[in-house]
């Protein structure tokens, strides 16, 4: 795998990672579908789905436009571009996966009718930049849904384990650290103003997740996953990540124990 692979996704894009995006996005579909029913995406339209992955939602997308509509997916993921590919050609879907970075995707003037954006904005340093680049190919009237962290610090697990909260704390101070801004979704309201375009609406989404619910799966994977990286970036010593997942393993034995997601915002704006 190249280095420009392996830094595509901070969670990387191997095999165990491209299962967690799967399940991460049954978790997350149904709020998606509801962000796209309010922005009145249909048959016939051109979406372009930023920061696609390998293509759970741009799939979805592209039933909802339908034949004589175009779902284009865009991700700096060779392995997920190909994914997508594949995914395109198996169900006969009309999808343009484009592999390149936001700064280098082409995008022709005029041509959206409409944008799905989920986790991609977070991680990024130039956000304006980009939405700029969006808001020129967006068609007058087009609208855009964006699925953003507005407060990644409210993920907590009830009962909490000492090492299991350190290793959340250290995972969200990598994400400090790094060159974008995590909590992104309470800044694209005003972001998207300055570009002269109207909110029509923000909506804020969460989940409280039980040991016996497919909710639990989506933080119980990120963890996982996530904490070695923490320890690989020096936040953390394996030790902590041992006991971490040891103490998340007890977690899920209680009956009664929940873990609040982080707090997400749906925006949704029209140009």
């Amino acid at each position: 795998m190249s280095q420009q692979e392996q830094n595509a996704y901070i969670l990387g894009t191997e095999a165990a990672e491209l299962h967690r995006l799967g399940l991460q996005h049954q978790v997350w579909a149904s709020e998606a579908h509801k962000g796209w029913r309010n922005a009145g995406f249909t048959a016939g339209q051109t979406i372009l789905d930023l920061g696609c992955g390998p293509g759970f939602c741009t799939k979805e997308l592209a039933y909802v436009v339908g034949p004589t509509g175009k779902v284009i997916g865009v991700d700096k993921s060779e392995a997920y571009i190909q994914f997508l590919d594949v995914l395109s050609r198996q169900h006969n879907l009309p999808i343009e996966a484009q592999y390149a970075d936001f700064n280098e995707m082409k995008l022709e003037d005029n041509s959206l009718d409409g944008v799905y954006c989920r986790w991609a904005m977070a991680w990024i340093p130039n956000v304006e930049e980009v939405l700029t680049k969006v808001y020129k190919a967006l068609k007058p009237g087009a609208r855009v849904v964006f699925h953003e962290y507005y407060d990644w610090s409210l993920l907590q697990t009830s009962p909490e384990f000492p090492n299991l909260r350190k290793a959340i704390e250290n995972a969200l101070q990598t994400f400090h650290d790094s060159e974008g801004t995590v909590n992104i979704g309470k800044h694209l309201p005003g972001m998207f103003e300055k570009l002269g375009m109207k909110i029509i609406s923000q909506r804020p989404m969460n989940k409280l997740a039980t040991p016996d619910s497919i909710d639990w799966q989506w933080p119980r994977t990120f963890f996982q996953i996530y904490f070695p990286k923490v320890a690989e970036a020096g936040y953390l010593t394996n030790d902590e990540v041992q006991k971490a997942l040891e103490e998340l393993e007890i977690l899920g034995t209680n009956s009664n124990a929940t873990i609040l997601t982080p707090q997400m915002v749906e925006v949704i704006a029209e140009k």
